[in-house]
Formats: structure tokens, C-alpha cells, sequence
């Protein structure tokens, strides 16, 4: 049986994984600024963590919903105190898509409606009313189309303004991420959150803070959208939530109430994903992971914008990105293949970086060193032609 070939890949093994830095398999090691997309929170391989998730494994690794688990209460309250959500509920699930898919879901049984507001250049999931909710017609299959998601401009506050005039009774939920990540690090501003969450509460709807790649303390603060100093009805997780094992969630207001069977999955919550995530946000605090990546990311940014050609560099915390010009096109790949170094993508022209939150300032300066030393070099190049 072979693959189903659907992932563009890079012809490297990796066979090894500590803090910030990998190895393959012939022993070369990489500076890791993607994180496996935004994935690794705390570092790869953690001592904390791979000794959590090692001894629950030798206990018991999965049952299903059908009996309590006190790891699941465990993790709700701590990530009720980490997050400053203490009086929010907690579903889990596996995955971010999953994620967007509950909550999208549970808005539309809370208020009986069926339309939802998304944004341009929007990446929710890749499953159903996820990707239906996704701004790339080209991941969209045709039993994923429906009329009941409108596209508006990202930031722009008076076309949104404007749909709540025309169909606010309809609307059941407006969905964004706090930073777009897949659509290029494009920061949402804090009074389009904040008129989001007027417009919302004037009309009934939902507002859905979609948090699986800019929350959990990548922002330097829990969720990206607390900069705005506003909260969502729903915030959907999954990515840092278990460095690398898969889990998902939302966290849901009060004011929403369940019932049984309304949601439900079968993997979600399972012993083992609640032992990695206790871990990670166990880590997280004790190592002040979220003041770190406000810090480096400052740090990232400052030196970022010193580099002559790179274009618009943004983000919050460590989730960064800027735009190259066509000049400098073989950036990317000479940075991982010159310079041993992981950075992300989106498309045409932006690099994204998503590091461990744990990443320092040494090994940010050591990005800082290899992007100056290439861009220079790539400038020569085309001086020459």
C-alpha cells in the first residue's frame, strides 16, 4: 500500500527532538521556528513531560466518556486558572478542526440559527463546516459548499457593521482567529474584537475565538484576542495544547448551557491527551512560557525589522511573520538547507515563525545571524545580474 500523496514534503528524517532543536537521521542538526505548525509549545521532549505521559501510559492510556476521569476535571481546572476562564466549561476532543466543528455546532443549537460570519484569507479546519468556514475554495469539495457562511474583509468594521444591519436575527456566529495564521500572520485589531463582541451580544450571535494556532500563550498572553480586553463565547484549542499529542477543546461560557448527546466523540479527553496537556500547561507555568514568548518575540521583531528587504514584519509573541520580495524568493529554503533552519510558510511571499514558546534569546539571535548573513548574500546575487 502506498501513501495517498497529498503533502508536499521535505526529503528529511527526523529522528530526534530536544527543546528547540531536531536531528535527522544522519545526525545533522536544525534549529526548529516552526514547531511542527505552531504544535510544539513547550519544547520538544520536555522532561516534565515526556516523565508525565510515560507513567500514565504504564497505567491506563484510553476508555471512553462512558466513566469519570479525574484527569478531565484536573485539566479544566487548571486550564480554567491559567487561561483567567475559571467560571467557563471545558469539551475536548482531538484536533483543531474538530474543535471549530463543536463550536461552531454548539453556537447554532444555543440560538437556533444557521448563518455564520467568517473572514477573508480564513483557515478554520479542513472537515465540513470547518472548511466551509475556511477561505480556500480549493480545499473546499463540493459537499462542503453552503450559503450560510459569509466572507467579509478581515479588520474591516464597517462591512461587518453592515451585515448586522441587513441579517443580524440570522447570524448565529461570527468565527476568527485572533492572528491568522495559514492566511499569512495578519493581526486582528483590537477594536474590530471588540466591535465583534458589540455586535454579538446587540444581536444575539456567537462569537467564536478560534484559538487553535495563536492561543495558548503563543500571543504572550493565553488568548491573542485578550489583548482587546474582551471575552469570546467560545474558544477553540488544540495544537500547543498537547505538544505534539493530539488533543482539542473548546472552553465555553457560562451562559451556554448543555445536554446530553449534544456533543460528543469518542477518542476526546482520553487519559493519556488530558496527562500531555496537564503537563504542558503545568510547564508553562512554572517556566513563565508566556512572558518568555512575549519577550523573545519582541526581541524577534525589533531585529527583524533592522534586515533591509524584509517587508512588514508582524505578529505578537512568537507568532511572527513578514514578507519577502521577489529577490529574495530562495529565502526559505536556503535558510533550511544552508543554515539548518525550520521556518513556515504561507503563501505567495510571507514566512511565518512559530517556535517553542520556550525559545531564547540565543537561539533567536542564532535566526537573527543566518537570515542577515543570507538576505546579504541573496542581495549580492542580484546585484550581480
Amino acid at each position: 500500500m502506498k501513501l495517498f500523496d497529498v503533502y508536499p514534503i521535505n526529503d528529511i528524517t527526523i529522528v530526534k527532538a530536544r527543546g528547540s532543536y531536531v536531528w535527522d537521521k544522519n545526525g545533522e542538526q536544525y534549529l526548529d521556528l516552526y514547531g511542527g505548525h505552531a504544535v510544539i509549545s513547550i519544547g520538544h521532549s520536555h522532561p516534565h513531560y515526556v516523565e508525565r505521559v510515560t507513567r500514565q501510559l504504564n497505567n491506563v492510556a484510553f476508555y471512553s466518556n462512558s466513566i469519570r476521569n479525574p484527569f478531565q476535571e484536573e485539566l479544566a481546572e487548571k486550564l480554567g486558572k491559567v487561561s483567567g476562564r475559571e467560571d467557563y466549561q471545558l469539551f475536548l476532543c482531538n484536533s483543531g478542526a474538530e474543535a471549530n466543528e463543536n463550536a461552531l455546532k454548539l453556537a447554532s443549537f444555543t440560538n437556533g440559527r444557521k448563518k455564520i460570519i467568517a473572514f477573508k484569507k480564513s483557515f478554520h479546519g479542513r472537515t465540513s463546516l470547518a472548511v466551509a468556514a475556511t477561505d480556500n475554495p480549493a480545499i473546499v469539495a463540493p459537499v462542503n459548499e453552503t450559503p450560510n457562511v459569509i466572507f467579509l474583509p478581515f479588520n474591516d468594521e464597517a462591512s461587518l457593521e453592515a451585515v448586522f444591519k441587513a441579517q443580524g436575527s440570522e447570524i448565529s456566529s461570527v468565527i476568527i482567529e485572533g492572528i491568522q495564521g495559514v492566511g499569512g500572520i495578519n493581526v486582528a485589531s483590537e477594536s474590530f474584537l471588540r466591535t465583534i463582541r458589540r455586535l454579538c451580544t446587540q444581536y444575539g450571535a456567537l462569537f467564536i475565538a478560534d484559538s487553535v494556532q495563536c492561543g495558548y500563550g503563543r500571543s504572550g498572553k493565553f488568548f491573542s484576542q485578550d489583548y482587546a480586553g474582551v471575552d469570546a463565547d467560545i474558544y477553540s484549542m488544540a495544537k500547543g495544547m498537547g505538544n505534539g499529542f493530539p488533543i482539542g477543546g473548546i472552553i465555553i461560557a457560562p451562559h451556554i448551557k448543555s445536554k446530553h448527546s449534544m456533543l460528543g466523540t469518542t477518542f476526546g479527553g482520553n487519559h493519556l491527551a488530558c496527562v500531555a496537556a496537564l503537563a504542558v500547561l503545568e510547564v508553562m507555568e512554572k517556566e513563565n512560557l508566556m512572558q518568555n514568548a512575549a519577550e523573545t518575540g519582541e526581541f524577534l521583531m525589533t531585529e527583524l525589522r533592522k534586515i533591509p528587504h524584509l517587508q512588514n514584519v508582524r505578529g505578537r509573541g512568537l507568532m511572527i511573520g513578514f514578507d519577502v520580495p521577489e529577490n529574495l524568493k530562495d529565502l526559505r529554503k536556503n535558510l533550511l538547507w544552508k543554515h539548518k533552519i525550520f521556518t513556515g510558510e504561507a503563501k505567495p511571499n510571507v514566512i511565518r515563525l512559530l517556535p517553542s514558546l520556550a525559545l531564547t534569546k540565543k537561539e533567536a539571535g542564532q535566526f537573527i545571524e543566518a537570515i542577515s548573513e543570507e538576505v546579504a548574500a541573496l542581495s549580492m546575487s542580484e546585484a550581480k545580474v
